[in-house]
This record gives structure tokens, C-alpha cells and sequence, in this order.
């Protein structure tokens, strides 16, 4: 990995933490010895990137990611356009909706609109999603190119519950299962007691960006319930790519979603 790419991994570290983190502690979390981790941080510090509180000498993620941040969503507005639909989406399923963004070869959460109801599934802002294991990672890999479904599909691909499936021909079965409905259905793949479903907002030439999901606990949901779900985050995600899009939305969604009506 390059310099500028060890200190975004840097970075990219300190953003997941929920305090803020000494320098033994980065250096550890980086695989990174402390005279290395110190001046990654120190310039990074120099640009607004992280911050160091002079009492207690931790760090914390700075100002200039925000500041980026802002300037991208003005520009491109996804967060302001897809959160109605998201908010809409929670009060009709009752359950946990999420939304996710592609970036940096990584699918992440952006927004989350939590469930009223006393049991339900909780996720965080930021929370990265394994491909293999979630609801939104299987969506979003199925509208992918085939080289790249091949690449990820030859990657390790961890175990997180009994459940998670890790067979590529099994995946590879699942994938083209989701492209044909039109979203995904994941039963305790990234963690027990939880079925999620998703579906992909995408591009005009059909690529995804990111995706929609509902999450629910396994004890409150059947069959019907899911792909009802599943349909309805469908819904939701091509309309959030229509309006993202304007009228150029991605070739073949109408076609899908009429067929898993």
C-alpha cells in the first residue's frame, strides 16, 4: 500500500472509532509503528483531517472531512433526495430502514431510519457490509459486472453466524436468484436472529450506487412479510434513482419490478 494510502487507512480507522484514540492505540489498529502513525497524524492534522485534544493528546476525525462532505452533497444532493423515501419506507414496513453508498470498493451505511417498536434491529451509521453476508452487499454485487461478482466471489469471505453463506456456487446461485426478483433476501447472514432484504439504486446504464434494506427480526417476519419487503424497498430505490437520475433511469427496473408484483 502507498503512503497516501496508509494514511487514508488511517483515517478511514479513526472515523470508526466511537472516541476518540491515543497514538498507541491507532498505531496498534493500523498495523502501523508509533513514529509512522505520528506523522501520518500529524499531517493530517496540519490539513484539518483529525484532530488532537491538547488535554488528553487523543485523536479525533477533524473538520475538513465535513466540510468535503457538505460540498459533495451539495453538488450531488443523494442523501437529501433519498431520505424521504427512506422515512416513508420505515413508517409503512414498522421495521429498521437503511440506506447504503458505494464508495472506495466498499458498500457503507449513509442513513438509517430506526423502527418505533420496542424488538427491532439496530444499525449504525458507517457500518460496513460484507457482500457475501448482508442483504444490501448480495443486491448490490447481483447488478454488478460479472468480472467484478468473479473478483469479489474469489476473495475470503468470512463467516460471521452459522447461517452466512460462504460457497461461491451457492453465492453465485443467490446472485443471479436476486437479479432476476429484483432484490435481495438474506436470512441471518451477518447476524443471528435478523432477515433483511434490499434493493439497488442505480445509475442510467444500471450500475448500482447503493442500496435500500429493511431489516427485521426473524421472530416478527414470514415469507409473504419479506418479499412484501422486499418489494417495497424495490419501489423505493427505483424512485429514489428517478429522481436522483431525472427521467434516464436505469434500463429494465419497470420490467423487474412488474414481475415481482
Amino acid at each position: 500500500m502507498s503512503t497516501i494510502g496508509k494514511a487514508l487507512a488511517l483515517l478511514d480507522t479513526l472515523s470508526r472509532l466511537d472516541k476518540e484514540a491515543g497514538l498507541t492505540d491507532i498505531a496498534r489498529l493500523c498495523a502501523l509503528d508509533k513514529a509512522t502513525a505520528r506523522r501520518f497524524l500529524v499531517e493530517l492534522e496540519k490539513h484539518g483531517f483529525v484532530e488532537q485534544d491538547q488535554d488528553t493528546r487523543r485523536y479525533r476525525i477533524g473538520s475538513a472531512p465535513v466540510r468535503l462532505a457538505r460540498i459533495r452533497e451539495a453538488r450531488f444532493p443523494f442523501l437529501r433526495i433519498a431520505i424521504p423515501f427512506i422515512k416513508a419506507l420505515a413508517e409503512a414496513s414498522t421495521e429498521t430502514v437503511h440506506l447504503s453508498e458505494f464508495s472506495g470498493g466498499q458498500l457503507s451505511t449513509i442513513h438509517v431510519e430506526d423502527s418505533a417498536r420496542a424488538h427491532r434491529i439496530i444499525v449504525d451509521v458507517g457500518s460496513l457490509l460484507p457482500f457475501h453476508a448482508t442483504a444490501s452487499g448480495l443486491v448490490f454485487l447481483a447488478f454488478c459486472p460479472q468480472v467484478e461478482i468473479d473478483a469479489a466471489l474469489k476473495k475470503p469471505l468470512e463467516k460471521f453466524t452459522d447461517h452466512t453463506v460462504t460457497d461461491p456456487q451457492l453465492l453465485r446461485k443467490m446472485l443471479a436468484e436476486t437479479a432476476a426478483r429484483g432484490f435481495s433476501i438474506i436470512d441471518q447472514g451477518l447476524e443471528a436472529g435478523v432477515i433483511s432484504t434490499a434493493a439497488p439504486v442505480r445509475a442510467p446504464g444500471g450500475r448500482p450506487i447503493g442500496c435500500v434494506a429493511i431489516a427485521a427480526p426473524l421472530s416478527r417476519t414470514n415469507t409473504a412479510a419479506i418479499h412484501e419487503f422486499g418489494a417495497q424497498a424495490a419501489a423505493a430505490a427505483n424512485a429514489i434513482s428517478e429522481k436522483y437520475y431525472g427521467s434516464e433511469r436505469p434500463a429494465g427496473t419497470i420490467a423487474k419490478l412488474r414481475r415481482t408484483d
